[in-house]
């Protein structure tokens, strides 16, 4: 992927409005900032996200992202006020509104990095949505809580759907869906909604240590692939996925990360990540 110079320091300087981000220790640190509003996503917020991740995934320096929340809650989902005055338009012009939470949410699913989202309070509706396409979703024990409440406001969750029955399964995200009920963070880690519970005040330092474990100890680059084949694989007969699988494992073998990481076992050193 091309790199483009100097991104850490160009998009320190962005004019953003409803979120916070930055690029230091080989982090994308990115913030939602609307905690008056519940960090409810409209969408400068989802246009501002996506630009942000997309900084990251350009961004060389950068090895993992890790996406937080101002306030006491994570995210409330879409911001009702602006549904309501888009519903009023025709429907292209509500396709092209949907379609830009959509696109946002795959490229934080498909960006070669992984992410890691701290959940401090309740991740509902779009909210659920957004940490459910980060690779780990650390939660608050007591605070945190996720659903997708849609069916309450005769709203639809569409396009979680796709990116949860991935998560969780069919059944689960059929529960969650027509339910529209709300889970504990115990709860959504039994079903593998959430990675792991922590207590309340240590959620900062548990996802930091899981950024520095990353960084530190694993490959770039073999992340980036492994992220490419859990996108890609699902849908493929067995023919195909083994293939590209096969693809992918001869095209990582050729990498400056696997020769230095083999020569590192061999010499019983730790490879320079």
């Amino acid at each position: 992927m091309f790199v483009f110079p100097g991104v850490s320091h160009y998009f320190a300087h962005m004019d953003l409005s409803l979120i916070r981000s930055e690029h230091k220790s080989r982090r994308a640190i990115i913030t939602l900032n609307r905690p008056q509003k519940r960090n409810a996503l409209n969408d400068v917020m989802i246009a501002e996200l996506t630009t942000a991740f997309q900084a990251a995934a350009r961004d060389a320096a950068v090895k993992v992202v890790l996406l937080r929340a101002e306030g006491s809650a994570f995210s409330s989902g879409a911001d009702l006020a602006q549904i309501r005055d888009i519903s009023q338009r025709d429907l292209e012009q509500n396709r092209v509104d949907s379609s830009k939470f959509a696109f946002l949410l795959r490229t934080v699913y498909e960006l070669r990095k992984p992410v890691i989202a701290a959940v401090q309070g309740p991740a509902l509706a779009g909210g659920c949505g957004l940490a459910s396409v980060c690779d780990f979703v650390i939660a608050a024990n007591e605070l945190a809580t996720f659903g997708l409440t849609e069916v309450h406001r005769g709203f639809v969750p569409a396009v979680v759907i796709p990116f949860l029955i991935k998560r969780v399964g069919e059944a689960r995200t059929r529960e969650l869906a027509l339910r529209g009920n709300i889970l504990s963070a115990l709860e959504a880690r039994s079903i593998g909604l959430a990675t792991n519970c922590v207590p309340d005040a240590t959620l900062a330092t548990a996802t930091d240590a899981l950024a520095d474990e990353l960084i530190t100890l694993n490959s770039a680059t073999s992340m980036g692939f492994c992220k490419e084949l859990i996108a890609k694989l699902h849908g493929l007969n067995l023919v195909d996925s083994l293939d590209f699988a096969a693809n992918v494992n001869a095209a990582a073998r050729m990498t400056a990360d696997c020769k230095e990481g083999i020569e590192a076992f061999l010499q019983k050193t730790s490879p320079k990540w």
